[in-house]
Order: structure tokens, then sequence, then C-alpha cells
């Protein structure tokens, strides 16, 4: 499978897994599961603990035991405060059977509210420096459905990495990313994509197979 650089010398594959995918599977087909997709040249997990509420971080934690070095682990937090997002962080880092994080985000920052939390003092801001500072997380960065969040996020903090949707039809016929996008790879803001391909309902003159 094609890789391209992230950051520094990381090179992550084209295509992640998404580790809402496992919850409600046995775990010896998620440990199939991964097995598979790493044979197939994925490198990238991405997971968070509202998938399966911690059911997706603990199956990907046991199939991942013997992969770790050869993966890039990313995971988040829903939390905006300091105290609640460590407790997150260490019980991710448990239930992950990891002792870092190759990438931690913010998950779904969804209001300006939630950006003025993180950034107040005794904000999640906090947890994501200490993390770093000493070695739980790698790189750091977040996800967002928003534009004007997303780019607000932007100019307060020099992420490593954003999270944004970036689909074909969106960005051309709705412009939504460009601005984005351009102001992250402007601050050398690594770019991953979400929800590049969405489900629709079949109209009456598709062929269903």
């Amino acid at each position: 499978m094609k890789r391209r650089r992230f950051r520094d010398d990381v090179e992550l594959s084209v295509v992640g897994f998404g580790g809402m995918v496992v919850v409600g599977m046995d775990q010896t087909d998620v440990n199939s599961l991964v097995d598979n997709v790493i044979g197939a040249g994925v490198n990238y997990f991405d997971v968070a603990p509202q998938y399966g509420d911690g059911e997706a971080e603990i199956k990907m934690g046991e199939a991942l035991k013997s992969h770790r070095e050869d993966i890039f682990l990313a995971c988040k937090t829903l939390k905006r405060d300091a105290e609640g997002s460590k407790r997150e962080l260490m019980r991710s880092l448990n239930r992950l059977h990891t002792e870092y994080f190759d990438l931690y985000q913010l998950h779904s920052v969804s209001t300006m509210e939630d950006v003025e939390e993180i950034f107040a003092p005794g904000g999640a801001i906090e947890t994501f420096l200490m993390a770093k500072e000493k070695g739980l997380a790698k790189y750091l960065g977040f996800s967002s459905h928003l534009k004007a969040v997303a780019l607000d996020l932007l100019e307060r903090f020099r992420f490593d990495s954003i999270l944004f949707p970036t689909n074909f039809v969106c960005w051309y016929k709705g412009g939504f990313g460009p601005k984005v996008l351009q102001k992250a790879e402007k601050q050398g803001v690594s770019c991953l994509a979400l929800k590049s391909l969405a489900l629709r309902p079949w109209t009456d003159d598709e062929e269903q197979v």
C-alpha cells in the first residue's frame, strides 16, 4: 500500500484503520482483521474511548500487542479540562497496552466554547503539553468538523496535525475544506483526512449489487 509522509521520517499508509469498526466483533475476529490489514500494508490505527464506550480500545489493545512497534497509533479525548483529559489519556494507554501514543488528539472540537475551555487555565491543552514533555505522546493534533473552529485552533497552537473531513463533493461543490487545509499547509501542520467516502440512499434508477 502507498504511504505518504506525515512528519519527520514518519510515513503513513494512505488508508487507515478506524477503531470503530471492531465494536461488536469477537476478539478472535479483531485479531485476525488487524493481522490482515497490517499484512496489506496499513500502519495507521486510530481509536478513541468513545468508540463502543471503551470496547474498541480494549479489543484493539489486545490485537496490537505484537505489532506495536510496527504501527502508528493515534488516540483522542473528548475531555476539555486538564484533569479529565489526563485521566482519559492514562486509561487509554492502559487499555491499549502501550507506553505512548504516536499521535494524541483533541477529539471532535465542535464549538468555540470548547476551544475556550481547552485553552483556559486548567484546560486540556495542559495535559497535551505534559504528554509531549513526558513522552506519552510523540505528536499532538485535533479533529473537527467545523471550519471556523478548526481555523481558530490553528491560530492558537502549533499542532502537529489536523484530522478534518476531506470529501470530493463537499470540497468542489460546497467549498468546504480548502481554507482549513491551506492554512494548515502554510503553518506546516500535517493533514489527515476523514469522511473521504460517504454512504447515501440508493436512487430508484441505480442497480443495487
